[in-house]
C-alpha cells in the first residue's frame, strides 16, 4: 500500500470518526448516527462520502451558526413539516426518515418534509433504513446553488440526489443518484487533494470546461445527461419547496414519501415479483464488454459485504486531520 494511505478496521474507523466528531461539538447519539452514515458510505464503497465527509462538517458555513432541537412546524396523521434546527442534515434526516417509518407504519402512508439542514449525506442510506421496515422510499434532497442549468454559465441549483427503495427478500432495491454530472462530496474531497476532476463535469465562474477542482468549486458543476439531468435537477428543487426551502445557498429542502405496499399488493406479492424482475434482468445476455448485467445497488452491497472484514483505506491527509479533530497525538502511519 502507499504510504500516502492508512488502513483502518472498521469498528476503528468507526471509533475515530466518532471521536473526531465529539471533538468538534457533537454530543455521542449525534456523533454515532453520523459516523454510522460516513461508515457505511465507506464500505459501500464512496470513499469520498466516507470518513473524510468529516472534515467538511467544520468547514460548512453553517457549521459556526446555532443549533436548535428539530421541532414539528406542521403535523397531519400522515404527514410533518420539520424545521432542522440548522442541523446537519445527516442527523437530520435521520430523525426524518424514523419519523417517516412510524407514520408508515401505522397509517399505511407518509410524507415527511425538513428544512433549515444541510449536508444531508447519502440519500441511499435513508431509503434503504424506511425498506428494511417493510416499506417503499422515496427521498428527494435539495441544496444551495453547486449546479448550472443545461445550457447555463452559472450555478444556480444543488446536486440535487433523488433515491428510491423497494423492500426485496435479498435485500432493498436502492436506487440512489444524483442530478449533476459530478457529486458535491467527490468535488469536495478533489478539492482538499488537489486532485482533478474528469472532462466534461464542470465549468469554471467565466462559464468555460475545467478539469480543475477549485475552479470548479468557484464556477459550477453540470447536469448529468444535459437537459435530462437538468429536468430531474429542478423537479428535485420544486419538491424542496414543499419543505419549505428557498432557493440560494442555505435553504436546502427534503422530502420523504413512505407507504406499505399492501396499499397496492401484499408484501410478500411484491417482493416475489421483484425478485422475478431482477432475475429477468440478470439473465440479459451482456454486450461484449461487459461481464454482467448489474443491478443499482448491487456492487455497494458487494463492497460492503467485503470491506466489513477488509477493512477501509483513507488518504493520509484525511487520516491526520482527524487525529486532530479527535485531539489524538500520534504520526501518521500505515500498514
Amino acid at each position: 500500500m502507499s504510504s500516502d494511505r492508512i488502513h483502518l478496521g472498521v469498528d476503528e474507523a468507526r471509533a475515530l470518526g466518532e471521536r473526531a466528531l465529539r471533538g468538534i461539538g457533537y454530543d455521542a447519539e449525534e456523533a454515532w448516527i453520523i459516523a454510522d452514515h460516513v461508515i457505511d458510505a465507506a464500505l459501500c464503497g464512496y470513499e469520498y462520502s466516507g470518513l473524510a465527509k468529516i472534515l467538511n462538517i467544520p468547514e460548512h458555513p453553517r457549521f459556526a451558526q446555532p443549533r436548535r432541537p428539530m421541532a414539528i412546524l406542521h403535523e397531519t396523521e400522515v404527514s410533518a413539516l420539520y424545521d432542522g434546527g440548522n442541523n446537519n442534515g445527516m442527523v437530520a434526516m435521520y430523525h426524518a426518515a424514523r419519523a417517516a417509518i412510524a407514520k408508515a407504519a401505522a397509517h399505511g402512508v407518509a410524507i415527511i418534509g425538513v428544512t433549515d439542514s444541510w449536508m444531508s449525506g447519502r440519500s441511499a442510506y435513508f431509503v434503504e433504513m424506511i425498506a428494511r421496515a417493510g416499506l417503499v422510499a422515496i427521498h428527494t434532497a435539495s441544496s444551495g446553488a453547486a449546479v448550472a442549468p443545461h445550457g447555463g454559465s452559472r450555478a444556480v441549483l444543488g446536486t440535487n440526489p433523488i433515491a428510491f427503495a423497494l423492500p426485496g427478500d435479498d435485500g432493498p432495491l436502492v436506487l440512489d443518484m444524483g442530478t449533476s454530472a459530478f457529486m458535491g462530496t467527490d468535488l469536495a474531497l478533489r478539492v482538499r487533494l488537489g486532485a482533478p476532476l474528469p472532462e466534461g463535469v464542470a465549468i469554471d465562474r467565466d462559464g468555460k470546461p475545467t478539469r480543475d477542482a477549485k475552479e470548479a468549486r468557484d464556477g459550477a458543476l453540470l447536469p448529468f445527461g444535459g437537459h435530462k439531468g437538468f429536468g430531474l435537477g429542478l423537479i428535485v428543487q420544486a419538491f424542496g419547496l414543499l419543505a419549505g426551502s428557498a432557493l440560494g445557498a442555505g435553504n436546502d429542502g427534503y422530502v420523504f414519501i413512505a407507504f406499505r405496499p399492501d396499499l397496492l399488493v401484499p408484501l410478500a406479492d411484491l417482493k416475489r415479483e421483484l425478485a422475478a424482475l431482477i432475475a429477468k434482468v440478470k439473465a440479459v445476455p451482456p454486450l461484449p464488454g461487459f461481464s454482467e448485467i448489474r443491478i443499482p445497488g448491487e456492487q455497494s452491497a458487494k463492497n460492503r459485504a467485503r470491506l466489513s472484514s477488509e477493512g477501509l483505506e483513507i488518504d493520509r491527509l484525511v487520516y491526520d486531520r482527524l487525529t486532530v479533530l479527535a485531539g489524538i497525538n500520534e504520526p501518521a502511519r500505515g500498514r
